[in-house]
């Protein structure tokens, strides 16, 4: 493929550095805005541009918002004794599409990996024990991500919350529905197993 015009390999460029986003779907993007017309290009980017200037983190649960608290920590109609543990923002809006769950959250921003170097302290921590000390939770869900790193994360937050007397629960975990048996790795049959309930 030849050069391309030097804004045009820029913006490929950022574009790449996007999660999930290689050379070939950042050269489609890049192509499909040089289309548009001027003002939806223009609405992009102020929306970019206002969202990284107007969102900021929830003072009580740490989930993105644009103002002091965000939309779930306002909702005075949900279950403020029940706590569900994510470790990010974007693990909410999975949780609410089941429209099962109708407590409250709190975003750790990253989960234990001594590898890279997160440990306790990266973690946001400290306002989740605080908020433990000025209202009654009765149970903790523990959803963080089924990985080495999550695991050791549920297991941490375990032996922080028990002893102040608070329930600590960990999502369910095991085998997709639709899903066939002959595709299931080991642990995640183990975790199946270790899961099941009365039918």
């Amino acid at each position: 493929m030849p050069d391309l015009a030097e804004p045009m390999a820029r913006l490929i460029d950022e574009l790449k550095r996007l999660p999930g986003v290689g050379q070939k779907s950042a050269q489609r993007i890049a192509f499909h805005l040089l289309r548009l017309p001027r003002e939806e290009v223009e609405r992009l980017a102020h929306a970019l541009l206002d969202m990284r200037e107007r969102v900021r983190l929830c003072l009580v649960c740490n989930n993105i918002a644009d103002g002091e608290l965000c939309t779930i920590c306002s909702d005075s109609s949900r279950n403020q004794k029940i706590l569900c543990v994510v470790e990010e923002s974007h693990n909410i809006l999975v949780i609410e599409k089941t429209r099962q769950f109708n407590g409250l959250y709190h975003v750790l921003h990253g989960s234990l990996s001594p590898l890279r170097g997160i440990g306790p302290e990266q973690l946001k921590l400290k306002n989740l024990l605080e908020r433990l000390q000025k209202v009654t939770i009765e149970e903790i869900i523990v959803a963080t991500n089924p990985t080495a790193e999550g695991e050791a994360t549920a297991v941490y937050l375990s032996h922080l919350l028990k002893p102040l007397g608070v329930k600590v629960t960990r999502i369910g975990m095991g085998i997709p529905v639709g899903s066939d048996l002959d595709f299931v790795d080991e642990v995640t049959m183990l975790k199946s197993i270790e899961g099941r309930k009365e039918i």
